[in-house]
């Protein structure tokens, strides 16, 4: 054995006791992916700003990264199991480092976007390797307190980023929103060389590469589809015919892995009802996270008025209640079992969402927050304690993809909410805009009674290109009732928006209804003793090869 080897081996045998030393690395790797997305949210409308950039364009921003991450986990957890589950990890927080340094340098809406999609490269190596490590590393009676933390670090990275995005706003251009991710990603990368252990299946299977070219097509059409819905219209033929090929590709996915000797992904474990109903549950959670989140942020700055500062720290509480509730989750479940635990969070978030379609274009801070806060707390219930049903109805050799699932359920939910009340936002506000500009109020107000065309435009792209019009015409002051006609749109822009966020809000609350319904009636209350004693065995088994059986022992 060389010394590099016999390096690697006394990395190993320490892995045990250095377990939570492990979970602070793989937490700190999280939060590089949690604070990036977080601060990308706050900086939206100064990337409005300044860029010009279009509705269509802020959601191809945050979601070109999806895409490619999304469609990719799958595949990236598959070849972590198989090739080892660090070098996943460091490939993954190195790529994002890359892209992440990349977009300091763009000057465009379209750079912007393609170096987002970069980033999810790295993103899909990231985020199963933190999960599947876990799994590995900890052993099941400590598992779902683990897994609670790491659950907790994305309300972390959710308080920080919203708050260091609005410093850093504050005093630099959008591009500083970047540069935070590289030392982050710096220490991730160090310290995981020296503490974290290497591991991956050890019947090292072969490779699936027609599963992995199926999967990662069938969710880049199927998410493709979701994401252009709210523009091209639901019931175009793109997006139905998008829908349609994209449901085609994932049903040959499924087939062939059905008869794949070798498959990346086991479709056996779908027949496990604490595996299925566990990720279900974490897609309607994230259906509710990403689309109220989506909605929020710009009704808080657009709407209220707040600066990317001012939200920042508003958006505070919301982050703590999820930091706070979601660690402590395990208390729940171990009086009373993941199925009520779930679903009573199911019952928080729909309950917050009911109360969130309720706010004005003049409510109180104390009431956004506070309604914010029920959302939240429903959603730390609900994370943590179905990720860890996920993990626990796995083989611990599996973890990689298994945790792929959990992510790529995460994704599909979240830009499924976005996607769908984004359209219902869309649909209302420009319903209620059309009609505005249509009243002899405003008309009157322009030379020939006439609006112009472009202004209409520019004022439908979004309450923020509305905002941004309303600016213009204030500043410019071209015709004597400029003024008036600015505060008229600004007016208007800002209860369509209430109005159009308020049905969104309620549609959310519908799906997280059918969440309360499936965990109530699917999930099992507890882990299964099969599932107990297999896991057992199979982590004793992995100690043994690993050498770290005396560290178990003591």
């Amino acid at each position: 054995m060389n010394a590099r080897q016999t390096r690697a081996a006394r990395v190993q045998e320490h892995a045990y006791a250095r377990r939570w030393l492990i979970l602070a690395v793989l937490c700190f790797s999280l939060l590089v992916i949690v604070l990036d997305n977080s601060i990308l949210n706050v900086a939206i409308p100064t990337i409005v700003r300044d860029l010009g950039v279009t509705q269509s364009q802020i959601q191809w921003i945050i979601d070109s990264y999806t895409l490619v991450f999304a469609g990719l986990l799958l595949t990236a957890g598959s070849l972590g199991d198989r090739f080892g589950r660090r070098g996943a990890l460091q490939i993954g927080l190195i790529l994002f480092g890359l892209g992440s340094l990349g977009a300091t340098f763009v000057a465009s809406a379209n750079g912007l976007i393609g170096i987002r999609a970069f980033m999810g490269i790295g993103g899909a190596a990231i985020m199963p390797a933190t999960l599947s490590i876990i799994t590995n590393v900890f052993p099941g009676h400590e598992r779902g307190k683990a897994i609670g933390i790491w659950a907790g670090t994305a309300g972390i990275g959710g308080a920080l980023g919203p708050l260091v995005g609005g410093i850093l706003l504050q005093h630099y251009s959008w591009q500083s929103v970047f540069y935070v991710n590289l030392p982050i990603v710096a220490i991730g990368l160090t310290a995981g060389v020296f503490l974290i252990p290497t591991s991956k299946d050890p019947s090292a299977p072969r490779l699936d590469p027609v599963g992995a070219a199926l999967s990662i097509a069938a969710l880049f059409t199927l998410l493709w589809s979701l994401i252009q819905a709210p523009t091209e219209g639901w019931g175009s033929r793109n997006t139905l015919g998008g829908l349609a090929v994209g449901s085609l590709l994932m049903l040959t996915f499924v087939m062939w892995e059905l008869r794949s000797s070798h498959p990346m992904l086991d479709m056996k474990l779908f027949r496990n009802a604490r595996f299925t109903a566990a990720n279900t549950s974490i897609t309607f959670v994230f259906f509710a996270m990403f689309g109220s989140m989506f909605l929020i942020t710009q009704y808080l700055q657009f709407v209220i008025g707040y600066t990317p500062l001012q939200t920042g720290i508003r958006m505070v509480p919301f982050s703590l209640a999820m930091m706070v509730v979601a660690p402590n989750s395990t208390r729940v479940v171990k009086k009373f079992g993941t199925k009520i635990t779930v679903a009573a969070g199911m019952g928080g978030v729909t309950t917050g969402l009911i109360l969130l379609s309720f706010l004005q274009a003049d409510s109180s801070y104390f009431s956004i927050a506070s309604r914010m806060m029920c959302l939240a707390a429903g959603m730390g219930l609900v994370m943590a304690p179905a990720t860890e049903s996920v993990m626990s109805s796995l083989p611990l050799a599996k973890a990689g993809v298994g945790s792929a699932v959990n992510d790529t359920t995460r994704q599909m939910g979240g830009a499924l909410g976005v996607a769908v009340i984004g359209s219902v936002l869309a649909s209302i506000y420009t319903t209620k805009l059309v009609s505005f500009f249509n009243t002899a109020k405003l008309s009157g107000l322009f030379p020939g009674g006439v609006v112009p065309p472009q202004f209409k435009t520019f004022a439908l792209g979004g309450i923020g290109t509305a905002t941004g019009a309303a600016a213009n015409l204030r500043a410019d002051n071209p015709f004597p009732g400029s003024g008036v006609a600015a505060d008229l749109l600004e007016s208007a822009s800002r209860a369509a928006y209430v109005d159009g966020m308020r049905v969104g809000m309620r549609v959310a609350a519908g799906v997280a209804v059918i969440g309360v319904l499936v965990a109530a009636k699917y999930l099992p209350a507890r882990t299964s003793a099969a599932d107990e004693s297999r896991q057992a065995d199979e982590l004793a088994a992995e100690y043994e090869r690993s050498g770290i059986n005396k560290a178990l022992a003591d």
